[in-house]
């Protein structure tokens, strides 16, 4: 079962984006320029959902 996980190595500002690139298997930086794209038109709406995103969405644990 896949679980969505905030991404620890992918991140840009709180891994939401590279974490939703990993579950779907699309590269992170075409959700990001998405995102970007869709944050002005949303008038901010999209920049709530990304923070209420880090708050709920863990992170992933990486093992070394």
């Amino acid at each position: 079962m896949k679980k969505l996980y905030r991404s620890t190595s992918n991140r840009m500002v709180g891994g939401v984006l590279g974490g939703i690139g990993a579950y779907f298997n699309v590269d992170a930086t075409i959700l990001r320029l998405a995102f970007i794209l869709l944050l002005i038109p949303s008038f901010m709406t999209f920049a709530v959902a990304y923070l209420i995103a880090m708050i709920i969405v863990p992170k992933d644990v990486e093992i070394y």
